[in-house]
């Protein structure tokens, strides 16, 4: 077996890339220099302001379908190269609802989308890294979600799941130089909630109470995260779930004491 040489240029790919953390994540991954794959989960969103990004190629791909997801490996090795980068951040995201009366329709898709979307990327792109022999670096996309229960009957095991399956695949492909790790967000500040707050349909002052610090993370906040967790300061670090969440784990059980906090008290 002739041996494969090492890509000169690296290649990312970001699923859910269009908006958000995704679009985020790809814009960083470019200024570090990568070819970056930009996968939505649906429609043409982001493919205006892929063309700002040097090496970038925009791919439409449902990651619920295993073998889209299999072909879309195989176009962005034969077109950019193996990856050496994925992260997993397509995702749908949930309202509030109740398990005796959610959509069980909508709670299998967001089942497909975001815990076998990420299913399907990790096996697609880590078989890719394997083959190359050049180790890698996966990160999915996780959530405070992953830590409490909240009232998202789909969405919220989901993330318990994709916490889980990241620590498998540490232990998976750790022994081809493949590090798994995940992002754990609070809420984030995207053009999304702003909207919403703007509108009325979500109390800031409501979610900020049980935080500990009085800021949001960013996108380019989480990206910041993404890109540590793949880039050689992070080398010895798999397996985790890094939490950037302006210590809403710290706050949320604290803030929430019946006696309330000290500092109320003395006010």
């Amino acid at each position: 077996m002739k041996e494969q040489q090492p890509n000169a240029t690296r290649v990312a790919v970001v699923t859910g890339g269009a908006r958000g953390i995704g679009e985020a994540a790809c814009r960083r991954f470019a200024a570090m220099g990568f070819a970056v794959a930009i996968v939505p989960t649906t429609g043409a969103a982001g493919q205006a302001w892929a063309g700002e990004l040097a090496g970038a190629r925009f791919w439409r791909c449902d990651v619920a379908d295993a073998q889209a997801v299999d072909a879309l490996a195989e176009r962005v090795q034969r077109e950019l190269g193996p990856a050496s980068v994925l992260v997993t951040s397509a995702a749908l995201i949930p309202n509030t609802e109740s398990v005796l009366d959610m959509d069980l329709e909508a709670h299998d898709r967001m089942w497909r989308v975001n815990y076998h979307g990420t299913v399907h990327a990790c096996r697609s792109f880590g078989r890719q890294m394997i083959a190359a022999g050049q180790g890698g670096a996966i990160v999915t996309l996780g959530s405070i979600n992953s830590l409490l229960p909240m009232p998202l009957p789909a969405y919220n095991p989901g993330k318990v799941a994709i916490a889980r399956l990241t620590q498998l695949l540490a232990v998976e492909l750790g022994r081809h130089g493949i590090r798994v790790n995940s992002v754990g967000p609070t809420y984030v500040m995207t053009p999304q909630l702003q909207a919403r707050i703007e509108a009325g349909l979500r109390d800031r002052d409501r979610m900020m109470a049980v935080h500990a610090l009085d800021t949001l993370p960013t996108p380019e906040d989480i990206a910041d995260a993404i890109a540590f967790l793949c880039s050689p300061a992070a080398r010895t670090i798999t397996g985790v779930l890094l939490p950037v969440e302006s210590g809403w784990a710290c706050a949320v059980s604290n803030k929430t004491y019946a006696a309330g906090v000290p500092w109320a008290q003395d006010a």
